[in-house]
């Protein structure tokens, strides 16, 4: 099987160097580091998936999952801001277009967001009233829009579905209409800024409101019409195995100081050779195995096609993400005291991978 590329391979050095040299900063104060954030907006990361119409970089999901695993690999907590606020700017292909024309028109346009059904939206002759409050919103420092999930109801009657579910739509708000809550506090993945946000008595049109299935897309593109779980467990994927590659390399750098150790024996130093090594191929045939199954459910909804890849997909996303975090911990304890510090590098990125993996579409396999 054909060896993936390493994330290097897809970043310039320079934002890498960059990226890493802020990490501790953007930790310390619990949102990304304006050097970081320069770099984002000079190559359009959050307008990644945001329709060429309306000046986004609207790139191919194969493209998309590999960027992203790079990102991840420079910085976790950058990499997961950029998936999630790019991820929203997906919603672009399903909103109104005099909407869709107000929110991008802008350079630094960033939307975080919320898939949690936390909001009540309640019908009124001009559109919507909005109530809710909503946790873990990547990137919201950074946001000049939020989307969120809303229960329908009309009076105090929960609008159903046809088959008599609760009817659950999204929305998008302006970042003036929003409040900002306190919220993250957790061990990992602490640059990210996932606070929560509230929005109370908001009233809405129409076209703040959006659906997302294939049916629903106004623009033409593949991109719009690939299924959102699928898209969502994959990038979510890479995200976790980007981070999972930095860990390796660092362990690389610490199982070569101890070669040159005379406190290890032979075979201990054979034991750390032959564990990085076997550890690394084993996350490279997930990747590989990954990436192939992207590639093929990419042509499979450019050909419009009715495929079975789907399942398939999500199957290898989720593999992906636990042979990553698997192989981190079997590293984990060769890495001597260093790792538990949390003032290293390599503590840092631990932690990010075990709060990354937590996310509730990779639990289980």
């Amino acid at each position: 099987m054909k060896k993936p590329q390493h994330p290097s391979f897809y970043l310039q050095p320079g934002w890498v160097k960059t990226i890493r040299n802020a990490s501790a900063a953007a930790e310390n104060s619990g949102m990304l580091h304006p050097d970081q954030l320069a770099i984002i907006y000079q190559q359009g990361w959050f307008k990644l998936l945001v329709p060429a119409i309306y000046s986004g970089r609207e790139i191919s999901l194969p493209e998309m999952v590999r960027l992203e695993e790079s990102i991840s690999w420079a910085d976790g907590s950058v990499g997961w801001v950029v998936t999630l606020c790019s991820g929203a700017g997906w919603f672009g292909g399903f909103l109104a277009p005099q909407k869709a024309d107000i929110v991008f028109n802008n350079e630094q346009v960033c939307l975080a967001g919320s898939g949690a059904a936390t909001g009540i939206a309640n019908i009124t002759e001009a559109g919507y009233t909005i109530n809710g409050t909503w946790k873990y919103a990547s990137g919201a420092h950074h946001a000049t829009h939020f989307t969120a999930n809303c229960i329908v109801k009309k009076g105090d009657e929960t609008v159903l579905n046809e088959d008599g579910t609760a009817l659950i739509l999204p929305f998008i708000f302006d970042r003036k209409d929003v409040e900002l809550l306190p919220a993250w506090k957790y061990i990992g993945m602490m640059g990210t800024g996932s606070d929560a946000f509230n929005v109370t008595s908001l009233s809405v049109s129409d076209d703040n409101c959006f659906k997302i299935d294939s049916g629903s897309t106004v623009v033409n593109s593949s991109l719009y019409k690939y299924p959102f779980l699928q898209l969502a467990e994959a990038t979510l994927a890479v995200n976790i195995s980007g981070i999972a590659i930095h860990f390796i390399d660092l362990c690389a750098l610490i199982f070569q100081e101890k070669q040159d150790q005379d406190k290890y024996l032979p075979d201990q130093k054979s034991t750390l050779n032959k564990t990085l090594e076997q550890l690394t191929n084993k996350l490279n045939v997930a990747r590989e195995e990954f990436y192939k199954t992207v590639h093929l459910s990419w042509e499979v909804v450019q050909k419009a096609g009715n495929d079975d890849v789907w399942q398939d997909v999500s199957y290898k996303s989720h593999r992906l993400a636990k042979t990553a975090r698997e192989c981190v911990d079997q590293l984990y304890p060769y890495c001597g005291l260093q790792a538990a510090n949390p003032e290293s590098e390599i503590n840092r990125v631990w932690r990010d991978i075990h709060t990354a993996s937590q996310h509730s579409l990779l639990t289980f396999t």
